[in-house]
Order: C-alpha cells, then sequence, then structure tokens
C-alpha cells in the first residue's frame, strides 16, 4: 500500500477524496464480510429479523476492527496500542456505515423477510453498501483532513 497517498491533506486541514475513499473501501471490505456472514447466520438458522441484524452488525464490527488490527500489529505496534488505534481509526466509520446500511435494508420493502435466495436480500444488502459507501466517504474525508479517523492508522505506519 502507498501510504504516501493517505498523507495527501493540504495545509487546509482537507485529505483528498482518494484519500477518503481508500478509507471507505477498507471499512467497508470489513463491514461488509462481517454484515453479509451475520445476515447469511442468522437467516440459514431462521432468527428473528432483530437478532440477525444485531449479529450482522456485531459482526461487521468486528471484522472492521479486525483489518485495522491485524494492519497495525503488522506494523509493529502491540496489542493494547493496536486495540486502541483501531477502536479510535473505524468506530466512527463503522457506525455510519452501519446506520445507513440497515436502514436501507430495514426501509426496502420485503428484504427483511426476503431468504438467501431471494435476489431482494441481496439486491438490498448491496445496494446498502453502496449508499453507505457515499455517505461514509465525506464523514471519513473530513475526519482524516483533522487527524482523526484512519489518519490514526497511518501515523503508525
Amino acid at each position: 500500500m502507498d501510504h504516501g497517498t493517505h498523507h495527501t491533506a493540504t495545509g487546509h486541514g482537507h485529505a483528498s477524496w482518494a484519500t477518503a475513499a481508500k478509507a471507505t473501501l477498507h471499512c467497508l471490505t470489513g463491514c461488509a464480510i462481517g454484515e453479509i456472514l451475520g445476515m447469511v447466520i442468522g437467516t440459514a438458522l431462521l432468527w428473528g429479523n432483530v437478532p440477525t441484524m444485531i449479529l450482522a452488525i456485531f459482526l461487521a464490527f468486528v471484522f472492521g476492527y479486525f483489518f485495522t488490527l491485524f494492519a497495525v500489529m503488522r506494523a509493529g505496534l502491540s496489542l493494547r496500542t493496536a486495540v486502541k488505534v483501531a477502536l479510535a481509526a473505524d468506530t466512527v466509520s463503522i457506525a455510519v456505515m452501519e446506520l445507513v446500511d440497515n436502514a436501507i435494508i430495514a426501509l426496502t420493502p420485503g428484504a427483511m423477510d426476503a431468504h438467501l435466495s431471494d435476489g431482494l436480500f441481496w439486491s438490498a444488502l448491496l445496494g446498502g453498501f453502496a449508499v453507505a459507501f457515499v455517505v461514509t466517504t465525506p464523514v471519513n474525508k473530513w475526519m482524516i483532513g483533522r487527524g482523526k479517523g484512519h489518519a490514526v492508522v497511518h501515523a503508525h505506519h
């Protein structure tokens, strides 16, 4: 990964859109893996909507944090420091992403009752990720420009 592109802030405290998009994509990858896994598990076990969404959101945070944790530990940080960095870097991004994504799923008629074999299940889920990416990227841009969010991660590379 070219870390020079992650430090492209201007003197005005603004991060580039490319930097924000990369940070959001990184976060979205972990969230998507966790959320899809949670939705698949809950749906396959015939759980209700609420427990399935709770599992999916929980796993989205777990996988989102894990991706950052793994990266910063590879850079030599202790587990304790890496956990602090991951929490600082990803909490807001994951929370916004999960709020938007799950709102899209909840508001899509029939999506909450769709099964794994239904196109509606997958289109609502993937559509929610796309909208979450669009909404979360400006949030990450704003945070990185102020030395928060994923800017914290890159201070440790």
